[in-house]
């Protein structure tokens, strides 16, 4: 099929984030696993954590920096009623219009190949994706002349406005600026400065119900609600597994 050769060569373009994200099982039956290359960022293993902690059926989606729409494939999985994809690498954008179309989903999902503007108050959701985006403000999509101070004020306004069209929101960010491991946000790299930083940037238009953490599990990987005995660093795990997946509650938004 040419739909599937074409999801084939846009996967494998090489790009900053490209091979990043797992394709989505209703999509990866038809592309076979010799002509691609994955880099699974336990994708699985943070979908079950969020369907455990967010109803998604009937659900409007909003999800910012798709990929190559994983997260949004699962949410009409899971029954959202519609998902809003932005995503502003345009090969990325390509896949899942195209995953879209092949699938027969083009009326659910809003094909957005951009990079979400925060201000905008043209929509709202009930649910929202944030995932492991806004530490590339600067260099992704932004202004690239910040410092790293000006930048992590810019994240947190970014989060906030957020809460005036966004009832839920799943959130994850990286310990380096712009994934640089030469620029950490947090001088000790810990879950806590993290969670500090939300919570004190944040806490005025968002409540923080659920923090999942990482943990090693008898057949592999697993997230559970945040502990005593998980918040620690854990650099057996990798950057990646070490940063926490935030669940919160608006409080401002009218939707």
């Amino acid at each position: 099929m040419q739909i599937i050769e074409r999801l084939r060569e846009l996967y494998n373009r090489d790009s900053k984030h490209s091979n990043y994200q797992l394709i989505h099982s209703s999509i990866a039956k038809h592309i076979s696993s010799d002509a691609i290359k994955v880099n699974s960022r336990y994708e699985q293993e943070r979908l079950a954590y969020i369907n455990d902690n967010v109803a998604l059926p009937g659900k409007r989606v909003l999800d910012i920096g798709g990929n190559t729409g994983f997260f949004t494939f699962s949410a009409l999985e899971e029954g959202a009623l519609s998902v809003d994809y932005f995503e502003g690498n345009e090969n990325h954008a390509e896949f899942v219009y195209l995953s879209a179309r092949f699938l027969g989903l083009e009326d659910r999902i809003s094909i957005n190949p951009c990079y979400y503007d925060f201000s905008s108050r043209e929509s709202t959701y009930d649910v929202a994706f944030l995932l492991n985006v806004i530490h590339h403000y600067g260099d992704d999509y932004g202004d690239g002349h910040v410092t790293m101070d000006q930048a992590k004020r810019r994240m947190l306004e970014q989060v906030s406005k957020l809460a005036e069209v966004v009832n839920t929101l799943v959130f994850q960010m990286g310990f380096c600026w712009q994934g640089d491991v030469e620029r950490p946000l947090f001088s000790l790299g810990t879950k806590r400065e993290m969670i500090d930083f939300i919570q004190q940037g944040v806490g005025h238009t968002w409540d923080i119900v659920k923090i999942g953490v990482a943990e090693r599990a008898s057949d592999g990987i697993a997230y559970a609600d945040l502990s005593e005995e998980n918040i620690g660093r854990d650099d057996s795990l990798g950057e990646f597994l070490n940063r926490p997946v935030f669940i919160m509650k608006s409080r401002c938004s009218q939707n």
